[in-house]
């Protein structure tokens, strides 16, 4: 069933039980149940939201496990990065400031330190805690499209960044500089020259914001997303010497990019949050592909059921699935 039947129908479902009036023969069991439980919860915002969770955990368990095909709940970008920085209070001041960042989550610890925040930056969510014992630093690469390349770059530079490579205009139609924070992550800045763009200033198919890796051995890399996560290539260009020099790969509704290690662009492992369908069948997934067994499927209390894989390169892949109640 399409994601969108299963949220109608959970709407028709719990109106009807809401109403005392009967409910139709066709409807499906598990949406019923749901229902009859939530009667003395009528809130529309939370029958919305429950909806949208329930389809997208319900869509998997009847067979549909192509990730292309799943949005991320609402909110939330199926792949979304989740830097551990030391300073997490002042790496949002520097997000705020640099790039127009909008906080939306701060959950504190006891010391004042920040166990899990959220920010938007534009269409794109980044999450990101205080590094600690048992999670230490580990920022990443970030490729980010602006309106004004220029204009952005000189704010990251007086928010305090540093300088990788100064604007230039590339042949391939991307007006771009690169920054570092001193939280230790790279953001690559452009603006896309190409008549084709979303907004005048993104190419079409991306987010304002994309993870950004360098592996070693990038075909191989890329095999290994495709088995464990169901990525779909979309982009690869190959230097003379046959090096992938750029390529994109779709995972849910998100993307992201990379290009071979090569002389100062080396990988920077970093943690990478992906929202499925099936945690515990992209567990066993990501294992049979070669992916490092981390941490088990385990409900957690804040909503989801949550495991932890690592690659080849050093990413800590942190998969989850919304907990559903029937």
């Amino acid at each position: 069933m399409d994601e969108r039947d299963m949220i109608a129908q959970f709407d028709q479902v719990i109106d009807a039980v809401l109403a005392g009036q009967p409910v139709s023969s066709g409807a499906d069991a598990a949406l019923v149940r749901v229902a009859e439980a939530l009667r003395a919860l009528p809130s529309d915002e939370f029958r919305k939201r429950l909806g949208e969770q329930l389809a997208y955990a319900a869509s998997s368990m009847k067979g549909e496990n192509s990730m292309t095909a799943q949005p991320a709940p609402q909110g939330y970008n199926s792949l979304m990065p989740y830097l551990i920085v030391n300073g997490a209070s002042e790496f949002i001041d520097f997000l705020k400031t640099a790039f127009g960042a909008q906080e939306r989550m701060r959950v504190p610890t006891p010391d004042g330190k920040i166990m899990h925040a959220e920010v938007m930056i534009e269409d794109s969510v980044i999450e990101l805690a205080d590094a600690g014992e048992n999670y230490p630093a580990r920022p990443g690469i970030l490729h980010m499209y602006v309106p004004d390349v220029d204009a952005t770059y000189r704010k990251a530079i007086d928010a305090g960044a540093t300088s990788t490579y100064a604007i230039v205009d590339q042949d391939y139609g991307d007006r771009e500089g690169s920054v570092k924070d001193r939280f230790g992550n790279t953001w690559y800045i452009a603006t896309s020259k190409s008549p084709e763009t979303v907004r005048g200033y993104l190419p079409q198919g991306l987010r304002a914001l994309t993870v950004y890796l360098h592996p070693t051995g990038t075909p191989a890399y890329i095999d290994f997303l495709k088995a464990a996560f169901g990525a779909q290539q979309e982009l690869r260009f190959e230097d003379p010497d046959g090096r992938v020099a750029h390529a994109r790969l779709r995972i849910g509704d998100s993307a992201v990019e990379m290009g071979e290690a090569h002389g100062v662009y080396q990988a920077v492992p970093m943690g990478l949050h992906l929202l499925v369908p099936d945690v515990d069948a992209v567990y066993r997934r990501a294992v049979e592909a070669g992916g490092k067994a981390i941490s088990e499927p385990e409900d957690k209390p804040y909503g989801y059921r949550s495991a932890e894989i690592g690659d080849s390169i050093g990413n800590l892949w942190f998969i989850a699935s919304p907990l559903t109640k029937s």
